[in-house]
């Protein structure tokens, strides 16, 4: 299974990497212009969901951060980032924003399921659509438990559990009738490149809990009836995701190991 997992891992960073050159650098420009944060591929305001609360002078790790559009939001809003991610290129992406417009704040070259990043270093951790879904859930989640301050806080955002259910199996946009098992979801190996994890909630309440997390909040965040579909990524579109929930954002805290269970 490790050779297996690094074999995933080496193609989700080459994915990536094209993904960077055809979107995510394009457009990074803009992410990093936006005076608020917005959650998903329908730009949620974080001013409306409120599930990050105060960040100045927070020690903040992002996860996944991809061109790190999120940390540089944070760090203008007070906090001490750090942004790591799996994608050289996409941290490429970022460092120039950093030069070209800034803020700056330290970017590491990590995949979150060994991070490099001592124990109980941060008092926030946050993935905006990027560990949940590319990362195995029960080492991310040991991870972010570990670098973790007690009382500390976690927030990732991720695709809904139904809509990886409703997507085919040759990929696409989401559609109105399930194309596979629950359990099948788990763990979804793309003919196109790429391996992700979409465990059920029951899954993500027996993981957070076994890592010590104690649940605050699940949102479920849908597509405004008026929204256009996402230039880029094809997993719904406005019409499914007004209907259902596209994305899952969920906030737990790090509090006393909890042993039973799991």
């Amino acid at each position: 299974m490790e050779g297996e997992r690094a074999a995933e891992i080496a193609l989700n960073r080459e994915l990536w990497a094209l993904v960077n050159e055809r979107y995510t650098g394009p457009a990074a420009e803009g992410l990093w212009s936006r005076p608020d944060l917005m959650w998903g591929l329908y730009d949620v305001p974080e001013r409306r969901l409120g599930v990050l609360g105060e960040v100045d002078g927070l020690d903040v790790l992002e996860l996944a951060c991809g061109t790190a559009y999120c940390s540089a939001w944070l760090t203008r809003s007070g906090a001490r980032v750090v942004a790591s991610d799996l994608s050289a290129e996409q941290l490429r992406t970022a460092r120039d924003l950093q030069r070209r417009t800034g803020p700056t704040f330290p970017l590491v070259q990590a995949d979150a399921e060994q991070l490099p990043l001592a124990t109980g270093s941060f008092d926030l951790v946050v993935s905006e659509h990027g560990a949940a879904a590319w990362c195995d859930p029960e080492r991310w989640l040991a991870e972010a438990a570990r670098v973790l301050r007690p009382g500390g806080r976690l927030v990732f955002l991720t695709n809904s559990v139904l809509s990886a259910l409703c997507v085919p199996d040759d990929e696409g946009i989401a559609t109105n009738s399930l194309q596979r098992g629950q359990r099948a979801a788990y763990h979804v190996r793309w003919p196109g490149g790429g391996a992700e994890f979409h465990p059920s909630h029951g899954d993500w309440i027996r993981l957070l809990r076994r890592f010590g997390f104690s649940i605050e909040a699940l949102h479920e965040l849908y597509a405004p009836p008026d929204a256009p579909d996402h230039p880029f990524y094809e997993i719904v579109s406005t019409a499914w995701a007004s209907q259902w929930p596209a994305e899952e954002l969920w906030v737990a805290w790090r509090g006393p190991a909890v042993t039973r269970g799991g």
